[in-house]
């Protein structure tokens, strides 16, 4: 259906409405219930025009189910303006996602800013298919995850809007629902149901579809939504899980490691001066980036005792510590197990100007999670085009992204392993695991070769760091990380 010849016509009796919701409600906390035990979340978007009844319909939720299992996010347009500046836009969407086993209500969110920005000519016709690809991809990630996504466009014809804005107005109890701005809305109203349309036509997909609810009767729209919600995770529920597809994986044909030169050392006196005068150098080019407000990402990948922690520490050495954050990625906690992989790293992304860094990354999911079984190969193999979109959204908001692997050889492994064990205060990071991972040097070989062959970007290139000796790896580091920098900042 069109919205642009929408007209508002359906109706549910009060006798009738009445008489279905007891076994409404109660099929609805049924079925909340037994959705706890499930493996997917279900993520419900309202959007539509100003009246059409979608905070209503949220707050009819809350009383019709049990609150304690739903989430509900709204946004205001207004609020936290500069924020939405500092990140990526979709870092918020994320960090509010439901976790499997929920249900969570979104009201003005991730499709506010694309309608907003066209009806107002802030999007335009070209920058329109940039703004709803990163909704695609981002739907299109959750639902490849398992996501159950419903989305409702709650729509009323230009009277129909009239008349219940009005209808509000008059009434002393909601007449401060009623704003200037909704009026301002009101008189684009066919700017509106152009750009609407646009939206629903390009984002109206099998796994995150549409549905054009009539919202002028408060009774037929609240029945059908609820009921719409009711079938949806009933079938869900009912019916095996999407199936993981791969994405055209095909394993690298190029061993990306075996070009290394492990043989390279430098002196101690070299890697002082050379130490001294990066960090010097990063020291200016960080500050030059507060102030321009470019945030970075530092990943940090390598096989066990290849020094990733002794190369951030150098860098951290040159940096104001009010600008940064090492965040060591280990096994998932249950909160961080019952979201999307990709969750957590989305939460600690740096604010605007800031550094983080990932002692390990999203990466574990093409490593330790393919070779260890933890992902099946549908989830593992996708995941190379989900990380590459993922880092794709950040290098638009204006991240810097500098990964490394710091690769050392089998013998200066055990070598460092062996040092370990007979040092105090090192003797901490040797785990049974550590040895483990050693007869499977191979597999996680091939697994590095496939990572850097399907995630070697442009705009997030992998910088293979020679670390058999440390000063020279310290030094790549610091100099490779200078010269990102360096290229960003000149082309700001």
């Amino acid at each position: 259906m069109r919205l642009a010849s929408f007209k508002n016509s359906e109706k549910l009796k009060k006798q009738e409405f009445e008489a279905r919701l007891p076994a409404l409600r109660a099929e609805l906390l049924e079925l909340q219930n037994s959705l706890r035990q499930a493996d997917f979340p279900v993520i419900v978007l309202f959007a539509g025009v100003d009246g059409a009844g979608k905070s209503e319909m949220v707050n009819l939720l809350n009383e019709w189910m049990d609150p304690r299992w739903l989430i509900n996010r709204a946004y205001d347009r207004a609020m936290d303006e500069n924020a939405e500046q500092e990140r990526p836009v979709f870092r918020r969407y994320w960090h509010d996602l439901p976790p499997r086993g929920q249900i969570g209500l979104f009201l003005s969110a991730w499709y506010s800013q694309v309608l907003l920005g066209t009806v107002a000519q802030r999007v335009s016709e070209y920058q329109f298919p940039r703004h709803v690809e990163r909704i695609r991809r981002f739907e299109r990630t959750l639902a490849a995850d398992g996501a159950l996504i419903l989305k409702f466009w709650m729509h009323l014809d230009k009277r129909g809007q009239r008349k219940q804005l009005r209808k509000l107005e008059s009434n002393p109890a909601t007449a401060w629902r009623v704003t200037h701005t909704d009026w301002a809305h009101w008189a684009m109203y066919d700017r509106f149901v152009v750009a609407g349309d646009q939206i629903i036509e390009a984002t109206d997909v099998a796994h995150a579809p549409w549905r054009v609810i009539d919202g002028a009767d408060h009774r037929y729209r609240s029945m059908t939504i609820a009921e719409h919600l009711l079938e949806a995770i009933k079938i869900r529920l009912n019916s095996r899980q999407p199936t993981s597809e791969s994405r055209a994986y095909t394993p690298s044909p190029v061993n990306w490691l075996s070009s290394v030169d492990l043989k390279k050392s430098l002196s101690k006196k070299d890697y002082q001066r050379r130490r001294d005068r990066s960090q010097g150098d990063l020291n200016l080019l960080c500050r030059q980036a507060k102030y321009q407000k470019i945030s970075s990402v530092l990943v940090f990948e390598g096989w066990d005792a290849a020094g990733k922690g002794g190369a951030i520490r150098r860098i951290l050495r040159a940096l104001d510590p009010r600008t940064y954050r090492v965040i060591p990625i280990a096994a998932p906690t249950d909160e961080e197990h019952a979201q999307h992989y990709l969750w957590r790293f989305w939460r600690h992304l740096p604010s605007s100007g800031n550094i983080t860094f990932f002692d390990r990354s999203w990466y574990g999911r093409v490593l330790v999670e393919r070779i260890e079984g933890f992902a099946r190969p549908g989830e593992w193999q996708r995941a190379y085009h989900e990380i590459n979109e993922f880092e794709q959204e950040l290098a638009e908001s204006g991240i810097m992204i500098c990964k490394f692997w710091l690769h050392i050889d089998q013998d200066e492994q055990l070598r460092r392993f062996e040092e370990r064990k007979t040092t105090p205060h090192k003797a901490w990071k040797l785990t049974e695991e550590d040895w483990r991972n050693r007869e499977k040097w191979a597999d996680y070989e091939s697994a590095v070769n496939d990572m850097i062959q399907h995630t070697n970007t442009s705009h997030a290139p992998w910088t293979i760091v020679p670390a058999n000796d440390k000063y020279t790896a310290r030094i790549h580091v610091l100099e490779t990380a200078c010269e990102h920098l360096r290229n960003t900042i000149g082309g700001t």
